[in-house]
């Protein structure tokens, strides 16, 4: 059911529920006077609700009620269709209440596309969608070129975020190579679970010590037994102005720069191997990658609650060695904003996945679409 379908039928609802008790109270009460409060008391809630269902808005100030969820990524060079799979992914997932903001960094090339359609999908979602853009901007102090080429192009910029949305409390910060398989509610609510210290949430870079890349081959500290990557970060950014992160992030670099092979998720390591009380772990389910299932599978909490964000690092949404996540990437990027999800999102998905049930991780694709089938299921029936 469309978004503008659900808001017409529970307008219709609305109207019906306050006619009723309109007319019951006529039947039971004894004075004009009673008749008159429910008279004026139906006239108030057509009222209040005609407005508030005005070109599409909640029934609420959702401004009030639902805590705005603010998603930031860095793209540059050939990332435009990646990210804006990612971004669509995001809307997908985001219920018409729920107050949405996308943080963009980019260069110059991409800055008209990416304003090009996301002031068309603002519109197709009635503006309950708010987007920035901002240029790559990297710290004074060292070389930023260096910064810029750090691992993936721009990729680093991610590590100054704190310094630069200054007025911004927190983000959840994602790669370009991302898709959101479920309500990005779900994630977003790991930062009232964090305690007072934390600052960050990330998931281990590994759940098998067998393929560990970090307790295999590093040559530097790192966070844990397996490390984290970087790849999903919640980052409070209060917290981080509050810790000074800016002072430890350039000094680490100049330190290990000779001994780091992922570049910003190095450094991240690094910093919160020696500060480990100041960041939160969230399962695999949030950052589900290739490792989780290309061998065997892995990842438990995805296995029993489904992927919630699938993340394509090392190219795997356009190689021929993991076809589930290239189906998973090829229907995301087909689907029309504003079609139906069942019929235009999920059928196709399903289809695509069931032709590599032949592989390891297509053996379990149902795990790709479990949290999708439940929210397309209560979508269609009123909150």
């Amino acid at each position: 059911m469309s978004f503008t379908s659900n808001v017409n039928v529970l307008f219709v609802c609305i109207v019906i529920s306050s006619a009723l008790l309109y007319y019951l109270s006529l039947s039971f009460s004894s004075t004009s006077v009673s008749t008159q409060v429910a008279h004026t008391h139906f006239k108030n809630e057509l009222s209040t609700h005609n407005t508030s269902l005005k070109n599409g808005l909640t029934l609420v100030d959702s401004q009030e009620r639902f805590p705005e969820i603010v998603v930031a990524v860095v793209a540059c060079g050939d990332r435009l269709g990646e990210t804006l799979a990612m971004l669509k992914s995001a809307l997908i997932f985001t219920e018409w209440w729920q107050p949405l903001r996308f943080v963009i960094f980019s260069d110059d090339v991409l800055m008209p596309s990416f304003k090009e359609k996301l002031t068309e999908w603002k519109l197709l979602v009635n503006n309950t969608l708010e987007f920035e853009l901002h240029p790559i901007t990297f710290p004074k102090k060292g070389n930023a070129e260096e910064w810029r080429k750090l691992f993936k192009p721009c990729a680093s910029q991610r590590l100054f975020l704190p310094e630069i949305l200054k007025q911004t409390d927190s983000v959840l910060y994602v790669d370009t190579d991302t898709l959101f398989l479920s309500p990005l509610k779900l994630i977003w609510k790991h930062f009232s679970a964090m305690n007072s210290s934390q600052m960050a949430a990330l998931a281990f870079e590994h759940e098998d010590p067998n393929t560990g890349w970090y307790n295999r081959f590093a040559h530097h500290p790192f966070y844990g037994p397996y490390g984290v990557n970087s790849g999903v970060m919640l980052m409070n950014l209060t917290r981080m102005r509050e810790f000074h992160w800016e002072d430890y992030v350039i000094p680490v670099y100049k330190e290990f720069k000779l001994k780091i092979t992922w570049g910003d998720q190095d450094i991240i390591n690094i910093i919160f191997h020696y500060y480990p009380h100041k960041l939160y772990i969230y399962s695999c389910r949030f950052n589900y990658r290739s490792d989780h299932c290309m061998y065997m599978s892995v990842c438990k909490s995805a296995e029993k609650e489904g992927v919630a964000v699938l993340h394509g690092s090392r190219g795997t949404f356009h190689s021929e060695k993991q076809p589930a996540f290239t189906a998973v990437y090829r229907a995301f990027e087909e689907y029309q904003l504003g079609t139906d999800l069942n019929q235009h999102l999920e059928m196709p998905l399903k289809a695509y996945l069931e032709e590599t049930s032949g592989t390891n991780c297509g053996q379990i694709h149902h795990i790709f679409t479990q949290a999708m089938d439940k929210y397309i299921l209560h979508s269609t029936v009123l909150p």
